[in-house]
């Protein structure tokens, strides 16, 4: 039997094409507690993209001790040689020794892990947010200069779990301070998932305000109160094109332990290909992608989407 579609009826208030920012093998794997070999993360960049996904960010040049997981970052782009380097490849760098590795492994593009709140930059970074903004500007000018493409993410955006509501006003401050440097775009990240749709207008509004548009900004929910799917068609009515999501729903973060997994990206593609926008992804592909790494992982993928297509 043919895999289940669903019903095309395409939708006036959404944009007609978006770009899905796959984060599977970084922030999907990066909080699994057995370690997955670089073969299979390699395999796994392989076929996310011949589902169909453009960009993939593949791995993290962190410190080892601060996520085992991501130790093998530079065997994993020798594996994947081309394939895993260009300007649709970004890795995340937590600072200058970070950047050293990245360079060395010939990357095309990179991503710095910003925090709105100082508690989670400390726990997370280990300095407070203006001291970590202090460790970013060398960092972003040296890979600009290395003609790189570079992503900001801010993370805790929509709230904290040691601080709990994070004002507006704060979060639009520390985007501000990222985006100053000379990050081509601004991911938006609701960690720990408390995020809802108002909000979610509410702060891409105020960063408008601000000076930063929704052609630079992309937006990265967690499905802890299961709202990820509703924020993301809240944001994309707002303007946003670009969305972070996580094949087969992975994710959570090492250092916020109420955070649970990413925005699927089945969930993700299914809602777009029924509401007629375009992702350029084959769900077919990616579903069997996703069915073949729970099997690596021993366990049942999270997501929804993949669980009803193949009955599990």
């Amino acid at each position: 039997m043919e895999m289940r579609l669903p019903q095309r009826e395409p939708a006036d208030d959404l944009p007609p094409r978006i770009t899905v920012y796959e984060v599977g093998p970084r922030d999907g794997l990066q909080n699994e507690a057995s370690i997955v070999a670089p073969t299979v993360k390699a395999e796994l960049i392989r076929r996310l993209a011949g589902a169909g996904l453009g960009t993939i960010e593949t791995t993290s040049f962190v410190n080892p001790s601060w996520v085992p997981q991501l130790a093998d970052a530079a065997e994993v782009l020798e594996i994947l040689g081309d394939e895993g380097r260009g300007p649709r490849r970004p890795v995340l760098v937590p600072n200058e020794r970070g950047l050293d590795r990245a360079l060395e492994a010939g990357v095309g593009a990179i991503a710095v892990f910003g925090s709105a709140t100082e508690t989670f930059a400390q726990r997370n970074l280990g300095r407070s947010v203006a001291e970590s903004m202090a460790m970013f500007r060398p960092v972003v000018e040296r890979a600009l200069a290395a003609g790189l493409w570079v992503r900001a993410y801010v993370s805790m955006c929509f709230g904290d779990p040691w601080e709990g509501d994070v004002p507006v006003t704060q979060v639009v401050d520390a985007c501000r301070s990222l985006m100053d440097l000379g990050c081509h775009e601004l991911s938006l990240g609701d960690t720990i998932g408390v995020a809802t749709s108002g909000h979610v207008v509410r702060l891409l509004d105020a960063l408008e305000s601000a000076g930063i548009g929704v052609d630079r900004i992309g937006v990265h929910f967690h499905d802890t109160y299961g709202q990820a799917l509703a924020n993301t068609l809240a944001a994309l009515r707002r303007g946003v094109t670009v969305v972070d999501a996580a094949a087969g729903g992975l994710g959570g973060c090492p250092y916020a332990k109420s955070a649970t997994g990413n925005l699927a990206t089945e969930d993700l593609v299914w809602a777009m290909d029924g509401a007629g926008v375009e992702t350029g992804v084959d769900l077919g592909a990616l579903v069997e992608t996703s069915v073949w790494l729970a099997g690596e992982l021993g366990r049942p993928s999270p997501s929804r989407v993949v669980r009803a297509l193949t009955g599990g």
